[in-house]
């Protein structure tokens, strides 16, 4: 009786991916007859060069070249590359446009966030003083400490290069315990209640506050929620979600802190932070990539986006053994995500194996596992009860349009094999 189930439920799924499949074979014959006339939809800039591209179920990460950017971002950067301009007017200009949209005093475009926590350490320690902004990364006789809450990350790299000694916390106790009259300023990545929390402690010792919230867009909203709750100064990432310029990032925050974090950023020569050049057309694209958002539609996003992770679940699904859930992580990338399950002991199977052959395919299928193929293997101080679960997971908003089929394919050619492997 058991079997007849199981059978029944196969022959279901099956039934249910039925008009998948058919659209899949109708996609491969296509492709084959254009490679066949010689017009081949691989070929491309980058396959000219012998770099292949890549269909990315991982995520807005930075070593897989982020997001793509949005029409407007790429008109933005097309008009503004026709014309010369005077870059210290236009970060201003530009600043005062964002502080519109934020509700925050100020704000700049950054070589991305960690541009953005760089340039935001040098300003809490050198302000705008050209002697002091000279003299940086030698922090001798300036406030030079930066309290760390919950510990080391592999992007304080980007406020130790200013020359910030850090001191490392892992509570909030030990945060206001730390603070001193070295303490230049705090960073945090912490969101909701021990956000507020942290900005209270910071307030009361009057020392500036930076929230690193590089994937926080989307939501739009973020955007404003933090100038409201009185975040001294917080960055965003531009080409993650934000679909901006991959090379920028955004700033916001007090008048006096983002002044001074342009004082010691290109291009101004001299300046600590002068190599995080950022151009015009990333000034102005991440600037049409958050007024876009500001008129978009995230719920109706979300729907199209779990569609994705839908029909790959449908497929994938059809092989026995495997099941799929779909969720929106709170943290990172904040999209539907689909994560796939099966006996990995009982198949012999592994999600890294699992990872490798979508790596090692044509087209090449990036996932999100535990590894991080971009992460300085030097790095130490992770606390292994953070590290998360090696679990193969499918983030649909950096999926184009259609490949989802060729990803549910993929996958459930990989997982029918290895289960079969594991029968033999």
């Amino acid at each position: 009786m058991q079997a007849r189930n199981s059978s029944r439920r196969s022959f279901v799924k099956l039934l249910a991916a039925t008009p998948l499949l058919t659209q899949i074979a109708a996609r491969n014959l296509y492709a084959q007859a254009a490679s066949a006339v010689g017009r081949d939809p691989r070929q491309n800039v980058y396959t000219r060069l012998g770099v292949k591209t890549v269909i990315n179920c991982r995520g807005t990460w930075t070593y897989l070249s982020g997001s793509l950017e949005l029409p407007e971002v790429r008109a933005a950067k097309q008009e503004a590359a026709k014309h010369f301009v005077d870059i210290f007017e236009l970060q201003r200009a530009a600043g005062k446009r964002l502080a519109e949209l934020s509700g925050a005093e100020s704000g700049m475009v950054a070589s991305g966030a960690a541009g953005a926590i760089a340039s935001a350490t040098a300003a809490c320690m050198a302000g705008t003083d050209p002697a002091k902004i000279w003299q940086l990364p030698d922090t001798t006789g300036l406030k030079n400490e930066v309290i760390m809450s919950e510990g080391r990350s592999a992007f304080d790299s980007a406020v130790r290069l200013t020359g910030a000694k850090l001191v490392v916390t892992r509570s909030l106790e030990e945060l206001e315990a730390a603070i001193g009259p070295s303490t230049a300023m705090i960073y945090t990545t912490d969101l909701g209640d021990k956000l507020q929390r942290t900005v209270a402690i910071a307030k009361k010792a009057n020392v500036p506050l930076l929230l690193d919230d590089a994937a926080g867009i989307p939501p739009i909203e973020n955007l404003r929620l933090y100038a409201r709750m009185g975040v001294d100064l917080y960055c965003f990432s531009g080409g993650k979600g934000l679909c901006g310029p991959q090379c920028s990032g955004l700033l916001l925050g007090r008048r006096d802190l983002i002044e001074a974090a342009l004082a010691n950023t290109s291009p101004w020569e001299g300046a600590v932070c002068r190599a995080m050049k950022v151009g015009k057309e990333e000034v102005m694209g991440c600037l049409a990539a958050v007024e876009a958002w500001t008129k978009m539609d995230l719920a109706a996003l979300n729907r199209v986006w779990e569609q994705r992770v839908k029909r790959i679940a449908t497929l994938v699904e059809t092989v026995p053994g495997v099941t799929t859930g779909i969720q929106i992580p709170e943290t990172g990338n904040r999209y539907p995500t689909l994560t796939v399950n099966w006996d990995e002991s009982a198949w012999n199977f592994t999600v890294a194996d699992c990872d490798r052959e979508l790596r090692a395919g044509e087209p090449r299928i990036e996932v999100l596992t535990a590894s991080n193929p971009s992460l300085v293997p030097a790095v130490s101080g992770r606390d292994p009860k953070k590290l998360r679960q090696n679990r193969l997971q499918i983030i649909s908003m950096t999926m184009q349009p259609g490949e989802e089929l060729v990803v549910g394919r993929r996958l459930r050619e990989i997982l029918s094999a290895a289960r079969k492997n594991a029968r033999a």
